[in-house]
């Protein structure tokens, strides 16, 4: 990968709790105090997840499963477009 793709790659970084409703994510990073527990139920690296609501608990869906997490969670989870 080039150095400009990487870079772009990592400007378009963002947490699962600042990403798009209905949108297709690639997750890039479980990092935090919760992190054992999310990677646990499948919250780990190159993931792909949907996030389906937003607010103080979001629904998202990743392999097949509908999960709710705080917006807590949602924040240690950097996720990138798909």
């Amino acid at each position: 990968m080039s150095n400009l793709a990487l870079h772009l790659e990592r400007d378009s970084a963002l947490t699962l709790s600042q990403a798009s409703t209905g949108c297709d994510f690639q997750i890039r990073a479980v990092d935090g105090p919760a992190c054992r527990q999310l990677r646990d139920i499948g919250f780990c690296e190159q993931m792909r997840v949907r996030k389906l609501t937003n607010g103080r608990n979001m629904l998202c869906t990743v392999c097949g499963t509908r999960l709710a997490l705080s917006k807590d969670l949602a924040d240690q989870i950097q996720v990138i477009p798909a």
